[in-house]
């Protein structure tokens, strides 16, 4: 088992922008820029945030409210190198941190 790893994950929903491009895509493209091991967008069936109501309609008519979550994991040190950029990114969103232990494969970022 390998230490040292983190875990992002960043809540947000297909509303969210940055620079004319959905959110989503754009934390993609930087962390892929930036030489992260890899990530994920994951889209739920439903969820909320303070105040607001759930969005628990069906896929075609909460087309752009569904929410999102991007996860990556990576080395410590490379998160510590991205999370300022990505807080701004994301303004008021939900960011999560937390340490795990990968079993496999051994992440390295590029």
């Amino acid at each position: 088992m390998a230490t040292g790893y983190q875990l992002v994950c960043v809540y947000l929903n297909e509303a969210d922008q940055w620079e004319g491009q959905p959110l989503h895509s754009a934390i993609l493209d930087f962390l892929n820029r930036s030489g992260c091991a890899g990530g994920t967008v994951l889209r739920a069936l439903a969820g909320f945030t303070a105040g607001a109501k759930p969005t628990t309609a069906p896929r075609e008519e909460a087309e752009g409210r569904s929410p999102l979550v991007v996860q990556f994991i990576d080395r410590a040190g490379q998160v510590a190198h991205v999370l300022p950029a990505l807080r701004r990114m994301a303004r008021n969103r939900l960011i999560t941190l937390q340490d795990v232990q990968v079993i496999f494969p051994q992440l390295e970022s590029v």
